[in-house]
């Protein structure tokens, strides 16, 4: 019975995540929200996507689009009939602050799912807004706002961009995308992967169950995966990443860094060191290579260490499995404890 209550609950809301990106061309209900003049939006659905948007050349409004089980078309007089029957649907405004909200009015064992609505939302307002969005069967869609952001679904994924502020979002069952926002960024998922790109600030990213994928990221950046690899480009101030399921392919850094794995290995291309250099592999080899003008206390520990061919500069002891020393005068700590092959390089 419990075996067959969760099969029937998957089916409920994979039916559910077929419609929350389906937009109709002519929303159910509009609202305008030209003279409310909106500083914070709050949404709740259990059945749909939310969208919001501080995109100039828009009028302010919310839009509400209503789709039946499994992707159907209903009728506007059969989705008035569940509207009225099955859910408990508001959208108001009072002090500046709208209200969206549709909810179920009955749960549990008595809810008959073939009459479930996907309810969604699409919002347009003033850049600077703050946000308080909340979805168990949709994605989350927020793009040009200046404000607090805060999100979560554990139904879907996330799409963040051109947004300025505290941005924090939440997912349980998707992927994460975000680009050219900061300056504070906190996101995370645990069912899938992350991308980030042309983005700024104090950034934290993480998830248990996918990839990571950085490009153009500036600022303190904490990222981490404990289910994949991790691929990292062009990347400056300081990048904490770590995965216990894959491979780091790390390039074109100008940072500081400190990488890890226990499931892979680490390519990692520094064109400018910063403060410190910290590599930690368990499980394969590494491949370091680093600016040569610049000057480097050096503490490595591998199977194996290769020695460059063109080394100069270098003051101290190098051994098949252990390095000692400093390399133009010392300077920047470079720490590496690999379980296999370690080859460094100084271009």
């Amino acid at each position: 019975m419990k075996t067959y209550l969760l099969l029937l609950f998957i089916a409920c809301q994979s039916c559910v995540a077929l419609a929350q990106d389906n937009w109709d061309k002519t929303p159910y209900e509009t609202k305008s929200l030209a003279n409310d003049g909106i500083k914070d939006v709050f949404v709740e659905t259990s059945g749909g996507s939310i969208t919001v948007s501080g995109a100039s050349g828009e009028a302010p409004r919310v839009e509400m689009y209503v789709r039946g089980n499994n992707n159907s078309d209903l009728s506007r007089e059969d989705i008035k009939k569940r509207l009225d029957e099955d859910y408990i649907v508001d959208v108001s405004v009072s002090n500046h602050e709208l209200h969206a909200r549709a909810k179920r009015k009955h749960d549990g064992m008595n809810w008959d799912w073939r009459r479930q609505l996907s309810i969604s939302f699409k919002i347009f307002v003033p850049k600077q807004v703050n946000t308080h969005l909340e979805t168990s069967g949709g994605s989350i869609h927020l793009d040009n706002l200046s404000g607090d952001e805060n999100f979560s679904t554990s139904g879907g994924s996330l799409h963040v961009d051109a947004l300025t502020g505290m941005i924090k979002g939440e997912t349980s069952g998707g992927s994460i995308e975000v680009s050219n926002s900061g300056s504070n960024i906190n996101l995370e998922t645990s069912g899938g992967s992350i991308h980030a790109s042309s983005c700024q600030g104090k950034i934290h990213l993480e998830t248990s169950g996918g990839s990571l994928h950085l490009d153009g990221l500036k600022g303190n950046i904490d990222a981490n995966t404990s289910g994949g690899s991790i691929e990292a480009n062009n990347i400056e101030g300081e990048l904490k990443t770590g995965t216990s399921g894959g491979s780091l392919n790390l390039s074109r850094l100008s940072c500081s860094l400190d990488a890890s794995t226990s499931g892979g290995s680490i390519n990692a291309e520094i064109i400018h060191a910063g403060k410190y250099v910290k590599l930690d592999v368990s499980g394969g080899h590494v491949d370091l290579r680093l600016p040569a003008k610049q000057g480097y206390d050096l503490n490595l520990s591998a199977n194996r260490i290769t020695k460059p061919d063109n080394l100069s500069g270098f003051n101290g002891e190098w051994e098949k499995d252990h390095v000692r020393g400093s390399i133009n005068g010392g300077g920047i700590p470079v720490n590496v404890d690999a379980s296999g092959h370690l080859d460094i390089t100084f271009n």
